[in-house]
């Protein structure tokens, strides 16, 4: 008995070890790529003030009467993560093509760490580019208390997870770059813009009401603005308000379907 616990206990560190040395790497590799971090940031301040500004006028309804930057800034932040979570699986692709996605899968370790540490690190990437755009938010008329600001970093976590998980289930049956990003940009347009992020759901017509419905990154985006913004605009089913719980429960039921997914996939890679 005193044998198989040490063996465990054994197991459980060097798991533990991997998990963190998966996730250091995907620190690292951000690190390297400045251009990442630079575009990262730019793309959705561009979005913020220009398509702000610009539509800033012409969108008035729907938004509860806030300004229209102020409304669209909690859907900058969560379009920003889930623009980096899904290409932060990018790096499976990579690995496999210079073959050191094989090295590590013919290490003595779980497939499972792996998965983990993948989806841990993609996750921290994602959010820590989300958290820079927040010291724009007094520039544009958002008050954040420390409790919303905490409420908002739990949202931007939970969805970061969920599409990192998504991500790497993605990148796991993916062999070449070139097939990864036209994949990624059929899948992420489409869910960013359905999600609620750009523009109110409120007086919608049916059919792109339910495809906003069934959409999961619709509900991370209403649990983002509902925690950055006291007067936001709910997500509702006619004149049922979706509650904060629901949300929480979509974005984390996809997060662990397809991490569940992810480890099943790599369990069977070669």
């Amino acid at each position: 008995m005193a044998t198989i616990a040490v063996h465990h206990q054994g197991a459980l560190a060097r798991n533990l070890r991997t998990i963190n040395m998966v996730w250091l790497r995907e620190l690292i590799r951000l690190q390297r790529m400045p251009s990442r971090i630079i575009s990262g940031i730019a793309q959705p301040l561009l979005f913020l003030l220009v398509l702000g500004t610009g539509l800033g006028s012409l969108v008035d309804r729907g938004t509860g009467g806030l300004d229209y930057r102020v409304y669209l800034f909690p859907g900058i932040l969560a379009m920003s993560v889930i623009t980096s979570s899904l290409f932060a699986s990018v790096s499976i692709v990579w690995d496999r093509e210079f073959g050191f996605l094989r090295e590590m899968l013919v290490a003595p370790v779980s497939r499972t760490a792996l998965v983990l540490g993948k989806a841990v690190g993609g996750g921290t990437v994602a959010v820590l580019q989300g958290i820079v755009l927040i010291v724009v938010a007094p520039f544009i008329g958002v008050d954040l208390t420390v409790g919303r600001v905490f409420a908002l970093l739990g949202g931007l976590l939970l969805l970061a997870f969920a599409l990192t998980s998504f991500g790497i289930v993605l990148a796991s049956r993916m062999q070449r770059m070139e097939s990864f990003q036209m994949v990624m940009a059929l899948v992420m347009q489409p869910m960013i813009f359905l999600s609620g992020a750009v523009f109110p759901l409120r007086d919608l017509p049916g059919w792109l009401s339910a495809l906003t419905k069934v959409n999961p990154a619709t509900y991370g985006v209403d649990l983002c603005r509902r925690a950055a913004l006291e007067n936001s605009v709910p997500l509702t089913y006619g004149d049922w308000v979706v509650p904060v719980w629901l949300d929480i429960m979509v974005v984390l039921a996809l997060g662990s379907v397809m991490l569940a997914v992810a480890v099943a996939l790599f369990q069977k890679t070669d």
